[in-house]
């Protein structure tokens, strides 16, 4: 009973963060939730068998992970009804939320290896060990797929971001 208790303690205290670093890697917030709930399944299932409770974090990022790229490889994940996002009304007064939204339709155009590796580094907040350690491959690997992940972004971006920023009409030249 206490084992159980511990659980509900650890997922009522890291459920939210998983269920943002799922959305990141997947951009849909339904997805999100289906992954973070197989994610805190599996976690349970294997509740009894782990040692080290200190590293629990890492695990669920490994578990989590895991899981977000067995979901992309079913083939009805594959399929897509629509070429682009439909567009957002947005009201002009807060262009965090633009900037926001133009930012994760650019990680989407990531390859899921190289954005699993930025948001966990800069998200999750995670060193290049850690990451490497999660990923199952080396510092380097990860170092690498960092930069041709930030590059990915870039070219995805293509300036929008400054393109939200550019102030119109009216300024001075």
């Amino acid at each position: 009973m206490a084992s159980e208790d511990e659980f509900a303690s650890y997922y009522t205290a890291r459920a939210a963060q998983l269920r943002s670093t799922a959305y990141l890697l997947c951009g849909d917030w339904h997805l999100a939730e289906d992954l973070t709930q197989t994610t805190f399944t599996k976690l349970f299932r294997a509740w009894s068998r782990i040692d080290r409770h200190e590293v629990l974090d890492q695990y669920a990022r490994r578990v989590l992970l895991r899981a977000f790229l067995d979901e992309r490889r079913r083939p009805w994940r594959r399929e897509r009804p629509f070429s682009e996002t439909p567009e957002v009304a947005v009201d002009g007064t807060d262009t965090g939320a633009e900037e926001r939204q133009v930012l994760r339709e650019g990680l989407m155009k990531v390859p899921k290896r190289r954005r699993a590796v930025l948001v966990l580094r800069f998200w999750a907040d995670l060193s290049v060990e850690q990451v490497a350690e999660i990923l199952g491959c080396t510092a380097g690997t990860v170092k690498s797929s960092t930069s041709r992940g930030l590059e990915d972004l870039r070219g995805a971006l293509g300036g929008a971001l400054d393109d939200l920023k550019r102030p119109t009409g009216g300024g001075l030249s």
